[in-house]
């Protein structure tokens, strides 16, 4: 799938630690925007295609996840990453749809880059490589202090925690210093939202910044 030069579409990429709010909110802004008239595409990283989903397995679900080493895991996000891209975000941007990605490339530069220390210049050029020319016209980091970030993800009904929610709270005040530096440094592109405030608070917040920000 080539990727557009120029698209009608948006591409709205939500980040954030686990346990930070990021799939409710997708989902309450998607809801505005379907009744605004705009045509929305939800998806996920790494995930998002049979292809991508069975790469998430591996990542967070494999026996010996815990042997795998910080290249692997970069590339193999990546390689999901690059697999929806082409067959899921392009062709929705090119024809005009709201792309929500709960998480894009900045969770590589960030989980991979600063909180696992990879060097800034390889996790750089790999993800260039993954995404092309498409990159989000918005970026909402919804933060949230360590500990909450941490209490949230014990508190789940779900299953046993996968191999990223394992990680300790050092890796995690990495995960959210890592965040807010980027939105230092991306103004125009990236947000940063209490993730504290209710999940209605919070999404009359992010609404208000899509329609400043998009139009």
């Amino acid at each position: 799938m080539p990727l557009p030069s120029k698209s009608a579409g948006k591409l709205i990429s939500f980040e954030g630690s686990e346990g930070s709010g990021k799939s409710t909110q997708i989902t309450r802004l998607a809801a505005h925007l379907q009744k605004a008239g705009r045509e929305v595409v939800a998806t996920r990283e790494p995930g998002g295609t049979e292809i991508g989903e069975q790469i998430r397995n591996i990542i967070v679900h494999n026996s010996r996840g815990d042997e795998m080493c910080r290249e692997t895991e970069l590339l193999l996000f990546t390689a999901a990453r690059a697999q929806v891209v082409r067959e899921v975000i392009a062709p929705a941007l090119t024809r005009g749809a709201v792309v929500l990605s709960d998480r894009f490339l900045d969770s590589s530069t960030v989980y991979q880059g600063i909180a696992r220390n990879l060097a800034p210049g390889p996790v750089s050029a790999i993800n260039q490589f993954a995404v092309g020319n498409v990159m989000p016209d918005l970026t909402m980091v919804i933060d949230v202090p360590t500990e909450v970030s941490l209490q949230r993800v014990s508190q789940r009904a779900s299953d046993l925690p996968d191999r990223m929610e394992r990680e300790n709270i050092t890796f995690y005040e990495k995960v959210r210093a890592g965040y807010l530096l980027l939105a230092q440094q991306w103004p125009e592109r990236v947000v940063v939202l209490d993730g504290t405030l209710s999940p209605d608070a919070l999404d009359k917040k992010i609404w208000a910044v899509v329609q400043k920000r998009l139009g």
